[in-house]
């Protein structure tokens, strides 16, 4: 199974947008959770409303699906600016970005997702733009070739990222906020569920949203998807009603576990388990045991199964622990020798 026929991945799908749009949420009242940050980002903005200035430029970063740009969205409206969406894929040439620059009003607000993938020469516009607001452009060539700078109108830049640690310190530097954005629990989760149900017109449980939140991993988007595949199970084989009975029903007919685990990550544990022992196995070789890309494991499939502790990344390669072994419901090999090894791999790992 590829990635983005997964129910559980993180990243964004083509399905989600419209559904998306109408389940974000549009005020800092209504978006729930993080409430560190909500604090800290409430005061920033009355801040610079109160003097009348742009809000400083702001870094997101976090695992996906968290609310990155519905957060961002929040602070142009909360701001009372337009905002203005790119990536940075789409950013291919400094050109590229000196159109969307010189095209920005006073106080908008310039979202740029994936902020990591920008390239260096389109950085490098970037980066007097975002200390003088200017924009340095290079007319001619050769011993002709002269500079000259254009004024731009003073914007918020509001970057997101997955991946921190790519971004050159030049830009990082740059931002003057920072927020990480935190997992969600399940209880958390459960009051998203809700909302998202009752703007779904459909009726929710307590105990059904908390069952949906339990195999979200963490996570809102991947809620919001289920309780859209909840809702259809409810009104086509239930009572119209979304109980902890028709919840649990729906999400084993997806295949999605009590821990979010679906197919393709018990399918990659059973493989370890069953031909490798365990563990430990390289990457490439259980990339070509499962018939996924070696990038595409490391990226989607790893990082939840190290969250859970289901799996130990060694210098010998992966290894299953005890407790993947007990959620699987198979013997571990070797019992307390085989464990005594593992930790001796975390050790040297250390």
């Amino acid at each position: 199974m590829q990635e983005e026929e997964r129910l559980i991945t993180t990243g964004f799908r083509e399905e989600d947008e419209d559904a998306e749009q109408s389940l974000r949420p549009r005020t800092l009242a209504e978006y729930f959770g993080q409430d560190k940050l909500k604090k800290s980002l409430s005061v920033y903005m009355q801040a610079a409303l109160a003097r009348r200035e742009p809000l400083d430029h702001i870094l997101l970063y976090g695992p996906p699906g968290l609310g990155k740009t519905t957060l961002a969205g929040i602070i142009a409206s909360e701001m009372g600016h337009n905002i203005r969406v790119t990536s940075g894929p789409a950013i291919e040439r400094a050109g590229d970005l000196a159109s969307i620059l010189t095209n920005l009003n006073a106080g908008d607000v310039l979202f740029i997702d994936e902020i990591h993938r920008l390239s260096h020469s389109v950085e490098e516009v970037l980066y007097p733009a975002m200390e003088d607001y200017a924009l340095d452009i290079m007319i001619g060539k050769g011993p002709s070739a002269r500079s000259i700078r254009l004024d731009l109108p003073k914007f918020t830049l509001i970057g997101a990222t997955t991946r921190a640690g790519m971004l050159t310190s030049p830009l990082r530097d740059r931002f003057g906020i920072s927020f990480r954005l935190e997992m969600y629990s399940p209880e958390q989760l459960a009051v998203i569920v809700q909302r998202s149900a009752k703007i779904l017109k459909i009726q929710c449980d307590r105990d059904g949203a908390l069952e949906i939140a339990s195999r979200s991993r963490g996570t809102p988007r991947i809620a919001n998807r289920f309780i859209r595949r909840v809702r259809d199970f409810a009104e086509v084989n239930g009572t119209g009603r979304i109980t902890v009975e028709v919840a649990q029903e729906a999400l084993d007919m997806l295949e999605v576990d009590e821990l979010g685990l679906d197919h393709t990550d018990r399918t990659m544990l059973r493989t370890m388990m069953e031909k490798f022992g365990g563990g430990p196995v390289g990457l490439d070789t259980l990339a070509a045991s499962t018939g996924e890309d070696a990038t595409t494991i490391e990226d989607i499939y790893e990082p939840y199964l190290l969250q859970l502790g289901f799996l130990m990344r060694t210098p010998r390669g992966r290894v299953c622990t005890q407790a993947a072994y007990d959620h699987m419901g198979l013997k571990m090999p070797g019992g307390a020798d085989r464990r005594g090894a593992d930790d001796a791999q975390v050790r040297m790992e250390l």
